[in-house]
């Protein structure tokens, strides 16, 4: 099976390649990719190429394929495997094997990642129970699975406690008040929407940013009102405002919040979520910095005397990520809420290298296509050119401008990619 990907041949240098995969395995899968979505650890790994810790140092003779958010539908089974896949089974990949690999897909293998019209699945995938079935057929929700299981995981990881009993209850405080600080981009798109389906659900969710129009937006995907007809409280602010902080505390009935999360790695965000927390606050540091010695002020009088404390988190288990699957396919949440762009895999090393430039929210990659990176505002407002685009545009005006599994399907029966074999 030949198969066309971008592959990571050194720092920086992401290039596509048409090669020939080999035969695979009794323990291996080759699989047909569909979707795979970009993340800024990608960008990581092509920056720091060889020294990455998870990329191999030989790739300049060796390039491994990039991209580790994908799903798609298996082609072939290894003979030891088939009483436990088939081919045609629609699958999405949990990329966190385990630290004990070192390895990952989407940085540490020749044939095994994303950006690749075709990739073979090895043992160590399989072994790990990785290889997760997609019930529902919209294969974007597959790829965004895996950003979606990371805020799940902040949730479940988030914990509050009972004084002398040494026991932490995980999760965030069930009928408790929530600020998502910095959370109207991606990311705090998903971690509103998981807010109103959570196990534990809260009676007060404030998200604030400083982006007006990110926040208007924020707030047609996601309203006050429906959030209100689940019995919570969902309220939009504006953290410019001089008064923003007071307006927050005025909402807590001046008591603080029980759970804050951080989403975005800027000093005066984490102080003011510190100062917002009250007794037994959570506050939960979801933003990755690059700064590896980035400090910020804590106070350590409430640690003592109102058990605040501090929690951080990255990625997600494979319960989490099924979980993420299973509320998708019931329209519960909509992880598309995170998708700006689509693009074809010839957009891919351009994206990567330039990702820390532009980020605006997730990008979703289709192999089987060629096509550059677009936005979708750009396909509503009909700022590019093209048949595909006059489709897509009434699609997505019919769907509150966010991409969809009708969107999907009409884009990939455009350019004839089958999501069967045979």
């Amino acid at each position: 099976m030949r198969t066309k990907a971008a592959v990571l041949k050194g720092k920086k240098s992401i290039e596509i390649r048409d090669f020939e995969l080999p035969q695979i395995g009794p323990n291996e899968l080759l699989v047909k990719n569909i979707s795979n979505s970009i993340c800024l650890s990608t960008f990581k790994a092509a920056k720091l190429g060889e020294d990455h810790f998870r990329v191999p140092p030989n790739i300049a003779e060796k390039p491994i394929i990039t991209g580790h958010e994908f799903a798609g539908i298996i082609v072939e089974v290894g003979t030891n495997l088939v009483n436990q896949f088939k081919p045609n089974q629609r699958f999405v990949l949990q990329p966190a094997m385990g630290l004990d690999t070192g390895y990952s897909a989407g940085y540490s293998y020749e044939y095994f990642g994303g950006n690749a019209t075709y990739c073979i699945i090895p043992i160590e995938a399989i072994e790990r129970d990785c290889v997760l079935s997609l019930e529902d057929d919209y294969f974007a929700n597959g790829s965004l699975a895996e950003p979606m299981s990371c805020i799940i995981g902040a949730y479940n990881a988030s914990y509050h406690t009972k004084p002398y009993i040494y026991k932490h209850d995980m999760g965030i405080k069930d009928g408790g008040k929530l600020a998502l600080l910095g959370s109207a981009g991606p990311m705090g798109l998903g971690a509103i929407s998981y807010a109103l389906c959570s196990k534990n659900k809260p009676e007060l969710v404030v998200v604030t940013d400083i982006d007006q129009g990110r926040l208007d937006r924020a707030k047609r995907l996601i309203t006050p009102e429906s959030a209100m007809a689940l019995g919570i409280t969902l309220v939009y602010l504006n953290a410019s405002q001089e008064d923003a902080f007071d307006q927050m505390m005025e909402l807590s009935n001046n008591q603080g919040f029980d759970d804050v999360f951080v989403f975005s790695a800027i000093s005066k965000l984490i102080e003011q979520a510190d100062d917002l927390l009250g007794q037994d606050g959570c506050l939960n540091f979801f933003a990755g910095p690059t700064d590896k010695k980035f400090k910020v002020p804590f106070n350590f009088y409430d640690v003592h005397y109102t058990s605040t404390h501090i929690v951080g988190t990255s990625g997600g288990s494979k319960d989490d990520m099924k979980e993420s699957l299973t509320l998708s396919a019931s329209n519960k949440i909509n992880p598309s809420y995170m998708l700006t762009h689509i693009g074809g895999i010839n957009a891919v090393p351009k994206t990567i290298i330039n990702l820390d430039t532009f980020i605006s929210g997730k990008i979703m990659i289709y192999p089987h296509i060629e096509m550059e990176l677009t936005s979708i505002e750009d396909i509503v407002n009909g700022k590019v050119e093209g048949e595909v685009f006059k489709g897509l545009k009434t699609i997505l005006k019919n769907n509150n401008e966010i991409w969809s599994k009708e969107a999907e399907k009409y884009l990939l029966d455009f350019y004839n990619v089958s999501v069967t074999i045979g």
